[in-house]
Parts: structure tokens; C-alpha cells; sequence
């Protein structure tokens, strides 16, 4: 891993051993530096603070072996990113990350530009990031019901689903319940005025287009003299007035030019086109005078018809005034109501449906929890004696850890699940209340592990946790920082040395301040300023030999040439390569 112009680090790079590093280094030289690099590889959050005074940007760049067909290769393949690979059982992984001094944080993955939370997807299958800050959110009771919940496996997985799935389907259920039963009144109010609407619309009996004709039905009565008059004038224009036999008509001089042209048309055939076209408007003139003889007789200037239409209208009138601008859209409100008020009208058979499928779902989500219940405790058991031996090998033989599987009577009616005769109070995880205890040594009451464990005490129970964790989930690499605060001694040894057996099987990189803990280390880092308070390229080095025993003198002492201190240490280096 490369670090650049991030904190103190000017620019180191930091090579981790594929077993066990330990990192040290004096109080604030920069280890948690390192543990922040790695965090911001891993998706952590981006922080402006942490960019180098004077440097544009802070840098880190990280190299990741990975097998081809692990999760993290197969999803960062999917993103694009190309991986570097050196066999059929390795590839490597490129991995970067970028944090502005304005606070804007780049990723990049296998050369690809990736979003940041890709790297929290990947980080999920290749390192476990465990601290002080775990230690204590490990001691709520919620992360104590996941930490159990993740060491069972699929015997809890199932059960989980099945209750989550029922579960959900439950608050819908109530929701709508609630929802139906609450609103009431408001939809029964509804339910009133669309009915009163309806009845209206359907006593009216509107025809689609009704209010068109009537309009051009009341025009046409309200001016039946004038329409008369004009049409006998105009007929009598067309085609003479029997009154006046004298007088000249349209229709019987358009004929007489048509006769006249017809006598000649033999001599010219223009002429002869044009005594066609005067017969063809001599038959147009006939035919709209007797169009004109047939409206003035039909029209009826009925002063009744004309009372019963405005009528009619106004009822019309009432109705879009209402219900919409025409009588389609009145006709078309009256559907859409209908159908509404049916809808309302069945709610109490949706409240009785409801109701039905909420006890239904009750009985089944009990069935779920009990099934949970009984998955978490037989868990529990298994997780207890696993970390117990852990803690025995911790030099904590006498203490026990067990988990208390609590459930709470519900108090409000109808809001519990019966279980075995009682009625619980249940949540999204089912009935379980979790918390782990801590029993120091023989006769000492069960305590919970915030109330009952020292500093020390703590540190230990939560590595005993960590590496129960690693045999049921492992991850290729796991990241220690500082949780051995508080513990010295021979327990201290014991620490060391079941990290130390942990790196046997995965990548261990634990940044500590007790000597005893990094003798064990494959390899020693040790993390350096320079006069000017920086960390440069060579401020973080890999202790061996001479040097090695030199900074675990400064650890144990405070004095890296004090001869009493340096004879400690290789001890301490000799101890470890037998007890490890």
C-alpha cells in the first residue's frame, strides 16, 4: 500500500506480510495513518481534514491479491476493472483512492473509475476492520443479536427471511387495516355525496350529445318567424311566387339561357360546354327551391316545444354545473363514481378480509419466531463454549461468556405474538432480545460484558469473539487496531500468540502497542517521523534482526540501548518463535 498526503505521511509505502504484521511506532508518529489508508481503500468515508497541510490531494493505492473466482474478483470485473493476473490461483487488484483538499473523493479500481461504494462491496469479502470503536459497538445489545445471527449461518438465515417476509407483510397489512378503520367517517361522508350524485345524474337520464341538440334545437324555435320569412323569400327568388305570375324567378331565366344555348351547340362545342353547365345550375336552383319549399313547411314555431326544450336545458345546465363542462364529461363522472362508491361500499368486507389475514399472519409469524428462537439458542451455546475456549487460551481460563435469550410480555392489546401461552412483544428480528454476559471466574454472578469485563477484560473478549467470527465467516485478511488497550503481561503473550496462530490461516495486520503482542509478527513495522514531523519513503521500515530488538527495548522500556531491556526483548522474539 502507498500512502500520500494523508496526515502526517508525506509519502511511504507500507508491505504487508501474507501472515503477521504488526505496526508500531511512537504516540502519534502515524500508525492510525496506516489503519486510515486502508480504511478509505475499503470505502471508508472521505474527509477533507485528512488531506496533508499544503498537498492538493491525498493518494492512497493499494495492491490486492485476490483468487480469480472470489466474489470481490467477479463483482470488480463486473465494473470494468481489469485484473492483473500472474496464475491460474492469484490475480491482483489494483485499488485507489483519491481525497481532495476541497473534500471530493475519486475511486479507481483495476484502472476503471468505480463509485466509492464498490469499494464497501469488495472490502465486505476481503478484510474485517475491527477496533476500539467495534469493541464498543459490540457492546449494544443490536450488534449483539448480529454478531450472533452472523456466527449461525443459514440455521438462523432461513428462519430470518421466512419471519422478515411475514413480517413486512404484516405492517402492510395493519397499515391498510389502521387506514380503512380511522378514516371511517370521511369515506363514509364520501360514499354519501357520490351516491347523492349519481342518483342525480341517473334521474336526469342525460343522452350523450343531449345538450348539442337542444342548444340548436332552441335556436332554431326561438326564431321560427324570421327562419319562415327568409325562406319563402328565397324560394320565391329561385323559382317565383304563385302570387305573382308576372314576376321573374332565377330558376326560369337560368332556364331560358340554357334553351337558348342549347339551340346552337351544335356549331360551337365551347358553347355547348357552357349550355351544360347552365343546365346543371338550372337543376342545382330547383333543387335548393324545393329544399327551401320543404324547410318552410316543416318548421314549427311551436311556442310549447320551445318552453319544454329550455326546460330541459336547465335541468341539463344543473348537471354540468357540477359533474363537468358537457354531458359527456357528466356522463363519464357518473362511470368513474360508480365505480368508486363500490369501491367504498366493499370496504367492509376488505376490513373483514383484513382482519382475517392479520390473525393469519400472526399464528404464521409465531410459527417464524419460535423456529428463530430456537435457532439463536442453539447458536448461542455453540458461540459461548467456542469463545470460552478462546478466552481460555487467553489467559482467562476461569471466565465464561453465554448469551441471554430475553423476551418481553407485550402490553398493548392485540400487538403481541402468542408463543408457548404468552404473549410477546416482537419486532422486524422477531422476539429475541440479545446480550451477551460475561462470568469472570467460579462464583461471580453473569454480568453483561459493558458491566462485567475490565479494559483488558474487554480487549480479550472481543479478540475471543473476533476469532471465533473468523472460523464461521472468514475473510482473507483482518485488520487489528489498538483492541489489546488495556491488557499487559502474560496476557499480553497470550494475545500475541493467538493472533500469531489466527495468521496461519489469513492475513493479520494488527497496529499495537505492546511488545509482547509484536514479537509474534511475521513481519515488524514501525512507523517513523522525520525532524520535521512528517512520515516520508523511509519512514515506515521493516524491523529485523538487530533493529528489531532494538524497537521492542523503546516499546518495553522507553530506552532502545538499555541492556536489561534489550535481553527482554530477545526473549520475548525467542519465546514467540517456540510459542507460536
Amino acid at each position: 500500500m502507498r500512502i500520500r498526503a494523508l496526515g502526517v505521511i508525506d509519502d511511504a509505502v507500507v508491505e504487508l506480510s501474507p501472515g503477521f504484521t504488526a505496526v508500531t511506532g511512537e504516540t502519534g508518529a502515524g500508525k492510525t495513518m496506516v489503519v486510515t489508508s486502508l480504511g478509505l481503500l475499503l470505502g471508508g468515508r472521505a474527509d477533507a481534514a485528512l488531506v496533508r497541510v499544503g498537498a492538493k490531494a491525498a493518494v492512497v493505492e493499494g495492491r490486492i491479491v485476490v483468487p480469480p473466482d472470489a466474489p470481490a474478483a467477479r463483482r470488480a470485473a463486473e465494473a470494468g476493472a481489469e485484473l492483473d493476473e500472474s496464475g491460474d490461483e492469484e490475480a491482483a487488484l489494483l485499488v485507489s483512492r483519491t481525497v481532495s483538499a476541497e473534500g471530493r473523493s475519486r475511486a479507481h479500481v483495476g484502472g476503471r473509475s468505480v463509485p466509492v461504494g464498490l469499494l464497501a462491496e469488495l472490502s465486505d469479502d476481503l478484510v474485517a476492520v475491527h477496533g476500539q470503536t467495534d469493541q464498543q459497538g459490540l457492546l449494544r445489545a443490536a450488534r449483539q443479536r448480529e454478531a450472533l445471527d452472523r456466527y449461525a449461518g443459514e440455521a438462523v438465515a432461513v428462519p430470518l427471511a421466512a419471519y422478515g417476509a411475514a413480517y413486512k407483510r404484516l405492517r402492510a397489512v395493519s397499515a391498510e387495516l389502521e387506514e380503512l378503520t380511522t378514516r371511517a367517517r370521511e369515506r363514509a361522508q364520501e360514499a354519501d355525496l357520490l351516491r347523492f350524485g349519481i342518483d342525480e345524474v341517473a334521474a336526469a337520464e342525460p343522452q350523450p350529445g343531449e345538450d348539442t341538440e337542444l342548444a340548436a334545437e332552441a335556436q332554431r324555435l326561438g326564431h321560427a318567424e324570421a327562419l319562415a320569412s327568409a325562406a319563402t323569400t328565397a324560394h320565391g327568388a329561385l323559382a317565383g311566387d304563385p302570387a305573382d305570375p308576372e314576376g321573374v324567378d332565377a330558376a326560369t331565366l337560368v332556364g331560358g339561357a340554357h334553351r337558348a344555348l342549347e339551340a346552337v351547340r351544335a356549331h360551337d362545342p365551347s358553347l355547348a360546354a357552357l349550355a351544360d353547365r347552365l343546365g346543371e345550375v338550372h337543376i342545382l336552383l330547383s333543387d335548393v327551391a324545393g329544399e327551401l319549399a320543404g324547410y318552410a313547411d316543416d318548421l314549427d314555431a311551436d311556442p310549447l316545444r320551445l318552453a319544454a326544450v329550455e326546460e330541459r336545458r336547465a335541468a341539463l345546465t344543473q348537471l354540468t354545473r357540477k359533474y363537468g363542462e358537457d354531458i359527456s364529461d357528466v356522463l363519464a363522472w357518473a362511470e368513474q363514481s360508480a365505480a368508486r362508491l363500490a369501491e367504498l361500499e366493499g370496504d367492509d368486507d376488505r376490513i373483514g378480509e383484513l382482519t382475517a389475514e392479520r390473525e393469519s399472519l400472526r399464528g404464521e409469524l409465531a410459527g417464524h419466531a419460535r423456529a428463530l428462537t430456537e435457532a439463536r439458542a442453539d447458536a448461542a451455546k455453540r458461540f459461548a463454549d467456542a469463545v470460552t475456549e478462546e478466552l481460555a487460551e487467553l489467559a482467562m481460563p476461569h471466565a465464561r461468556v453465554s448469551f441471554d435469550l430475553k423476551h418481553t410480555e407485550s402490553t398493548e392489546d392485540g400487538n403481541g405474538l402468542e408463543i408457548d401461552g404468552r404473549t410477546l412483544a416482537f419486532g422486524p428480528h422477531g422476539t429475541d432480545e440479545v446480550e451477551l454476559l460475561l462470568t469472570p471466574h467460579p462464583g461471580a454472578q453473569p454480568r453483561p460484558i459493558a458491566k462485567g469485563a475490565s479494559g483488558g477484560e474487554l480487549s480479550r473478549v472481543m479478540l475471543a469473539v473476533e476469532v471465533v467470527f473468523a472460523g464461521a465467516d472468514p475473510v482473507p485478511t483482518y485488520l487489528f487496531d489498538e483492541v489489546d488497550a488495556g491488557v499487559g503481561g502474560k496476557a499480553a503473550v497470550e494475545v500475541g500468540r493467538r493472533l500469531a496462530r489466527l495468521a496461519k490461516s489469513a492475513q493479520v495486520v494488527v497496529v499495537t502497542h505492546l511488545p509482547q503482542v509484536a514479537a509474534f509478527a511475521d513481519r515488524h513495522l514501525v512507523v517513523e517521523k522525520t525532524d520535521d514531523g512528517s512520515v516520508t519513503r523511509s519512514g515506515v521500515q521493516a524491523m529485523e534482526g538487530e533493529d528489531r530488538v532494538r524497537e521492542l527495548s523503546r516499546m518495553l522500556a522507553g530506552q532502545e540501548d538499555s541492556q536489561l531491556a534489550r535481553a527482554h526483548a530477545e526473549e520475548l522474539l525467542e519465546a514467540a518463535r517456540a510459542g507460536s
